[in-house]
Order: structure tokens, then C-alpha cells, then sequence
């Protein structure tokens, strides 16, 4: 279940690891903000892989089966 926090910054930066790992670098509200920051991260590390999404949580629907 996401926390309170997550909820109100749904847009995700992520840094792609080798092995289909990732990490979360940092939340944001919206999305400018979120590509703003992946801008930043990629001039500082240019061979790193990053992506952005929109993380909806878990679906309260399907979690009373």
C-alpha cells in the first residue's frame, strides 16, 4: 500500500540497473517537475538509463480477493 507522501507525488524518476533492477531516484507531483529533473540526471550521467512513470499504487478493488 502506498504511504500518504506517495500518493500525492505519483510521478516517478527511475535509475535501470543491469539484471531488470531499478530504484526509485525521486517523486514528484507532477510531471514537469519530474522531467526537469530527469533532464538534470542525465547531463551528470549521461550512460546511466533512466525513466519516468506514473505510479498508481495498489488497486484497492483487487486486494479484497
Amino acid at each position: 500500500m502506498m504511504t500518504y507522501s506517495e500518493r500525492l507525488h505519483p510521478w516517478v524518476v527511475m535509475r535501470l540497473l543491469p539484471k531488470m533492477q531499478r530504484v526509485v531516484v525521486a517523486r514528484f507531483r507532477n510531471r514537469s517537475d519530474a522531467e526537469g529533473h530527469l533532464w538534470a540526471l542525465k547531463r551528470l550521467m549521461p550512460d546511466a538509463e533512466f525513466i519516468i512513470i506514473f505510479d498508481v499504487g495498489n488497486n484497492p478493488i483487487n486486494s479484497r480477493e
